[in-house]
């Protein structure tokens, strides 16, 4: 079953991803996955983690090409993430992947966690 899900990746957020995978040698049948998973301090917190072509459910998954990064997203997590644009900060107050999301009505400090 196919799954659509509107979640961007800025073009930072796509070249650091694309560095990360050659530094640590992974090849091109290596996809992120995108997930919302409950606790953080606000309620939900974001997960963000390099699977392989074996860990994806085709019943449940939707998988995206963005510029030759594969994003995997759950169905469950599609629910929280539809709109969300995920971008690569790196200034003197932060470097990491920040989370862009609309259905978020409050997030902590860290940028890692919300409510909706």
């Amino acid at each position: 079953m196919e799954i659509k899900v509107d979640l961007k990746l800025s073009e930072f957020a796509i070249k650091e991803l694309k560095r990360t995978k050659e530094e640590n040698e992974l090849g091109d049948e290596t996809l992120v996955r995108v997930q919302v998973n409950g606790g953080g301090c606000s309620g939900f917190q974001y997960g963000l983690n390099f699977i392989q072509g074996d860990e994806v459910d085709e019943e449940n998954d939707s998988v995206e090409d963005h510029d030759g990064i594969k994003l995997v997203v759950d169905r469950k997590s599609l629910l929280y993430l539809d709109g969300t644009t995920i971008d690569w900060v790196e200034d003197l107050n932060q470097r990491g992947f920040a989370f862009n999301n609309p259905n978020a009505t409050k997030s902590c400090g860290c940028g890692q966690s919300f409510s909706a």
